[in-house]
């Protein structure tokens, strides 16, 4: 078992969780997808690329950190030096919508697997 790693549960509930996992010897960060027991997906990141991940997780936990306000409030104050206006829908809290970064059906960046031969 790898000496550094944690769990994540899902928002959406039915026992769905994330676990991220180091692998030193490797040089890989493991992140992978549970059902419950079942290990439904996994994604092997070099070691390299983990600064960029968390530089791009801390902006995130950054934007989502910024309150918001209901309808019709003034100005917000987000601490020292940080003002905005913020609303949300009067019908109350939502799923967000989904925002689209990017065309990901093409085939950029992928590596044709290799023939697996059977003996």
């Amino acid at each position: 078992m790898p000496s550094v790693g944690d769990l994540f549960i899902d928002t959406r509930g039915g026992d769905r969780t994330m676990r991220v996992s180091y692998h030193g010897d490797r040089g890989t960060v493991v992140v992978s997808l549970w059902l419950g027991t079942v290990c439904r997906g996994s994604f092997r990141m070099a070691t390299d690329d983990v600064r960029r991940l968390v530089s791009t997780l801390n902006e995130i936990d950054r934007t989502a950190a910024v309150p918001v306000a209901p309808v019709g409030a003034g100005p917000v104050d987000s601490g020292p030096g940080v003002t905005g206006t913020a609303t949300v829908d009067a019908a109350g809290p939502a799923d967000p919508p989904v925002d689209e970064t990017g065309d990901i059906s093409g085939i950029a960046r992928m590596v044709a697997a290799p023939t697996l031969r059977v003996a």
